[in-house]
């Protein structure tokens, strides 16, 4: 049973999830918006908002703890400056799934993860 169990295993090990999430925090971080399958969009969004709620504190311990996360001076400064300065209005929910289709090798149902107040397509 999995009674007080959060989050999805996504058939990985706790160390793989975590590399993984990384990886999908700093591509969401430098492109506003990224497509992958629907898990991971769902546990995705709560790290994303978490990450943002860093970028609205803006100190020097949220700047250690998002760098800690992201490993990248340049997408920090622009979570820090860009993504948290739009978001600066919003009391939470950073984020917004979007549900896409299915992928065609696997029928795996797949959705976008975006920030709410991203800017329009370049």
């Amino acid at each position: 049973m999995r009674h007080r169990e959060s989050g999805r295993k996504l058939n990985r090990n706790g160390a793989q999830r975590k590399i993984l999430f990384a990886q999908l925090l700093r591509s969401l971080v430098k492109y506003d918006r990224i497509e992958i399958t629907l898990p991971r969009a769902k546990e995705l969004r709560g790290e994303a908002d978490r990450l943002v709620t860093l970028g609205k504190r803006g100190d020097l311990e949220s700047r250690r703890a998002a760098f800690q996360i992201l490993q990248d001076k340049d997408l920090v400064y622009r979570l820090f400056s860009v993504v948290a300065e739009r978001s600066k209005a919003r009391q939470g929910g950073y984020t917004r799934v979007l549900k896409t289709g299915f992928r065609y090798g696997d029928c795996a149902p797949m959705s976008i993860i975006e920030f709410v107040d991203r800017e329009a397509a370049q």
